[in-house]
This record gives structure tokens, sequence and C-alpha cells, in this order.
């Protein structure tokens, strides 16, 4: 796909399709007024016939209007002046873009820059146009042998009067971005196992110079001591791998950002084995890991000057003959024991060892991102990632990465009471304290490896797939974490 700004007017834009805002019984943006007055009335007209009304996210396609140049015009409605919110104009430029896909057009030109957002500037629209562009034009066909058709679209002009090229290519960095992490989440277990992840991280590091990638073997991750994330694995025929991406944009003294993946290729849940309903969807627990491949991919497209890590422990967690079993007590990388009370609480495991690993960095600071608990879609749905860190400052710069991307976060409580819960007879922990604040005790796990750094653990599995008629992955939070990067590029740290 092609991104433009342009300043033409509206009227005078020779395109295969126009989109341009008209508010719900107001006034007309100013590119639907000038083309209301070339053509004598004829906006104003179709509102007094009923229609359109301008209701949000109402879509008219009209043909060859007469005086001017372009051959379609898509009117889209936003709703009252002066109320539209963030989430409401992405939803809205999601909209047109769907509708667009139904058309030949290959060439249009969007003027859905000029609607009023709050608290929200015109380069921020250009980046949501182009995010929302990739978004749609996205399919996910290489295992079809009667793909679903594809968009015709080719190229996008969007109007502007202060937004620059920048805008664009971090538009369109992030939805290269977005779109790698739904590709591998959307593949099947029997393709993207641990190894084939370990293949995608040294493409990577081939197609982009700033990006190298390191892969330990077992035999490797059992010298370090990594026995948590080894049990996890041990009852899969598929080995498991740790991924280690680097990715040097500054000088060595600046200390790095580590992202640390869960990838869980599969999840039968091992011994404690999963009801068969929507176990398929288990393919998604490696949304995590996909999401650092995918932020890796914006970030060396976007050249930022930043140290940046990517951790991904892969594994499979199978209910082998091998496999670990409730009650075995095992030893992290951090020489601290856990009794195992649930083998379908695997992805806290593996990412213990990850997190105890990247010690090894000195890093600014460490985030991780896994589909880690059930319990938060219970306490926060399917829009909205939780959140968690020790850290408040960090906290709050990836709480605003989340607000300006329309990346939704929210933060929750991990008190020390709540440490309680995972003490056991045997060992120094247990890996699950069972359904009561569920996601609050897998993050009080985790916050046990990761005392010596600032943290943030983002538990995605309500935002990083979509289940239903629409089922695949999401690409979240890859806007959210770019955002943070980009965020912490232009604060100087």
């Amino acid at each position: 796909m092609l991104y433009n700004l342009t300043q033409a007017n509206a009227i005078e834009t020779t395109t295969d399709c126009l989109i341009v805002g008209i508010y719900e019984n107001a006034p007309l943006t100013l590119s639907a007024k000038h083309i209301d007055e070339k053509t004598h009335g004829f906006i104003t007209e179709l509102f007094k016939h009923g229609d359109t009304s301008g209701k949000l996210g109402q879509t008219l396609m009209l043909h060859k209007l007469p005086s001017i140049n372009a051959k379609r015009l898509l009117l889209i409605g936003c709703g009252k002046a002066g109320q539209l919110t963030a989430i409401q104009y992405s939803q809205l430029i999601n909209q047109a873009f769907t509708t667009i896909q139904t058309t030949g057009a290959q060439d249009i030109s969007c003027y859905l820059t000029e609607i009023e957002v709050e608290q929200r500037d015109e380069s921020w629209k250009v980046k949501q146009i182009v995010e929302q562009a990739s978004y749609t034009q996205y399919r996910f066909n290489q295992f079809k042998k009667q793909p679903a058709p594809t968009s015709k679209l080719q190229r996008i002009s969007i109007y502007t009067k202060t937004a620059t090229e920048k805008a664009l290519s971090e538009g369109n960095a992030i939805g290269k971005g977005i779109n790698l992490t739904r590709d591998l989440g959307n593949l099947p277990p029997n393709i993207c196992t641990p190894n084939y992840l370990a293949e995608q991280a040294l493409q990577l590091a081939k197609t982009y110079p700033a990006i190298k990638a390191e892969i330990l073997d077992v035999a490797a991750m059992e010298k370090l001591g990594m026995g948590a994330l080894l049990a996890v694995a041990q009852g899969s025929h598929n080995p498991a791998k740790f991924i280690i991406l680097h990715y040097a944009g500054n000088t060595a003294e600046q200390a790095p950002i580590v992202l640390v993946g869960k990838g869980v290729t599969f999840d039968t849940g091992g011994i404690c084995i999963k009801p068969r309903e929507n176990m398929d969807e288990m393919k998604f627990d490696m949304c995590g890991a996909a999401s650092v491949f995918g932020t890796f991919l914006a970030l060396a497209e976007l050249k930022l000057p930043l140290n940046v890590i990517g951790l991904i422990p892969a594994v499979e967690n199978m209910p082998d003959g091998l496999a670990y079993r409730p009650g075995d007590i095992i030893k992290s990388l951090s020489g601290q024991t856990i009794e195992i009370m649930n083998t379908d609480a695997e992805g806290r495991l593996i990412l213990c060892d990850a997190l105890t690993y990247a010690e090894r960095f000195k890093p600014a600071a460490v985030i991780d991102i896994a589909t880690l608990t059930g319990a938060i879609i219970i306490a926060l749905g399917f829009h909205t990632t939780g959140l968690f860190s020790n850290n408040a400052n960090l906290a709050d710069q990836l709480l605003a990465a989340a607000n300006e991307s329309n990346d939704a976060a929210w933060q929750l409580p991990y008190h020390a009471q709540y440490q309680e819960a995972l003490n056991s007879n045997f060992a120094d922990m247990v890996n699950s304290a069972g359904r009561d604040a569920g996601s609050i005790s897998a993050a009080c796990f985790l916050a046990r490896f990761t005392e010596n750094y600032p943290w943030v653990h983002l538990d995605i599995a309500g935002t990083a797939w979509k289940t239903g008629k629409e089922k695949g992955a999401t690409g979240r939070p890859v806007a959210l974490l770019v955002q943070f990067l980009l965020n912490h590029t232009k604060q100087g740290k």
C-alpha cells in the first residue's frame, strides 16, 4: 500500500473514491461544505430527504456526482460535532475502509482528518488512518484453496494541513508490526512450533540489519538452569527454544528496554488438560511472543534510537508421559523452587525464567506480554489489557501510551496481602493460587522474579484475539508497545 499526504481541495481531487465526514444535524465539515456548494446543495438535500442523518458510522456511497473529479463519494457519519472520542474515531475509520473494500476503488483520498477528535491533533489522526487502513486490508489466506477476496486498493492520499511524513511512517510501521503479529498468531500449531518461531527470529534479523537473533536450545537452557521453562516443555516432542532478539539503535552505554513475550505455541493444559470447547484457540497462547516480533519489525522500520532486547521462551504444553505433574517441585533459573499445583498455569513458569534472564542486560525497564489468565477476561472483558507494575512511573508511561495509541490498558493492584496465596508447604511458592483474584496472584508470582528492575506485566488474554465469527489474532498490544518506545525516544531517555 502506498500512502501520501495532500493539501488539495476535495472538489479538485481526481480519485476513485473521496471519503468525507458529515456531522449529525450540524454544520458540514469543510470539504463536505465545499462539495455541497459545488453540487448546488446535493448533500443538504440528502439530509432533507432522510438518505443520511450523519449518525456515527453511517455510510452512504455516491457515484459520479457532477462538478467534482472523484468517481465516488463516500459520506460517513461522525455523530454530533465536537463529541467524537478517540476510540470512536478509530472505529469510524475502520468502517470507512471496510466499506471501500466492497468497491473496485484502487486510489482513494481521505478527508477524515477534518473531523474534530477530543484531545487529538492532525498527526495522530493521520497515524490512525494508516493503521486502520492496514488493519482492514489484512487477509489470512495462505491455507485456503479459494482465498477470500482481497481489496483492490493500492494508494491512499490523506488530507492534512499540518501533519508530516513522520506520521505516515509511524502509522505504516505500526500497521506492519500488527499484521506480522496477526500472521504469527493465526498460524496453526502444527506449523507455528517453537522451532518455527526461532526460524522467524532469524529471518527477521536477516531482513533488518539492526536486529540480531540468538537461539538457545534445550542443552543451553539446561546448562543455565532454566528448570521452570523446561518443565513445561518436557511433555512435547517439539523441543523448547529460547529466542533472544537484539535491536541496537543507540550506543552500548544506553540501558536497554527488555520485552518478554510468552510463547506457548499450543497449550493443552498439560496433565490438567483443558476442556475441548475452544481448545483450538490455544494456538493463540503465543500472541505475547508474536507481539514482540511485531514490535521489533516496527522498531527496525522506524530506526528508533533505542536499545531493545526481546526475550521469547517458546514451548508447547502437552500431556505426554514425560509431562510435568501437579505435585512436582521444580527449580527456576533464579534458584527459587516452585510446587506445581496446576499444569495449566504454565505461562508464568516460562516467563519467570525469562524475567530472571533479563537481569543480565541491566535493563532500564522490562515489560512482559502474555496471554496469561482467563481471570483477566472476567475482570476486564475483551477490550482492555490488564496492567500490573512494581514501578509507578513506568506504569504511568505504559498507560499514557495505551491512551495515545487507542490500545486500552487498565492498572490492577497486587498488594502484599495477595502474595500469601502463593505460599507452599513444600517449596518456595506454588505456581497457582486458585480462582480468586487469579490475574493478581499470577502477577504476584511474576513479581517475585522482577525485584531488581522496573517492570510491567501486560495480561493480554482478553485482547490478543477475537473469538466467534471474527476469530483471529488482533495484533495487540503492538500499537501500545511501539507508542511507548516512541514516547521514550521523544523524552530522550
